[in-house]
């Protein structure tokens, strides 16, 4: 059997866009609350587990949260014009780079969505 297992977060950010519609708004400095899920997809551990037992977990939440703190903590109340690797901050390039923050630690990322519900927006990564 396969599962599917996700964690939500989100984090609160300003960023600028240049863009052909809608162009002035977005030119200017101006914030967004995202929201964040993150999901693995695979078999869970059934012997053996990383803590040394059978857990019967695709993955413990308390490592899932913990792995996924790293990189909240590098968007949350940061400029993203300015965050190293991220490049023009649109909801594609925050869900690449998440993706790249998040594969060695969580290698069974399914996929991962960003969400601005105040603005309706959403973007999904598929990763396998």
């Amino acid at each position: 059997m396969i599962y599917e297992l996700s964690q939500r977060f989100y984090f609160e950010a300003a960023h600028t866009l240049h863009r052909s519609i809608e162009a002035e708004g977005s030119r200017r400095i101006h914030g967004h609350t995202y929201h964040v899920e993150v999901t693995l997809r695979g078999t869970p551990i059934s012997k053996g587990g990383s803590d040394g037992f059978e857990s019967g977990m695709l993955m413990d939440l308390g490592r899932f949260r913990a792995a996924l703190e790293p990189v909240r903590q590098q968007l949350d109340h940061h400029y993203l014009d300015e965050v190293a690797d991220l490049g023009r901050p649109t909801l594609e390039n925050l869900c690449a780079y998440l993706h790249q923050q998040l594969k060695t630690t969580l290698p069974l990322i399914h996929k991962i969505s960003i969400e601005r519900p105040a603005s309706g927006d959403r973007c999904t990564l598929y990763a396998n």
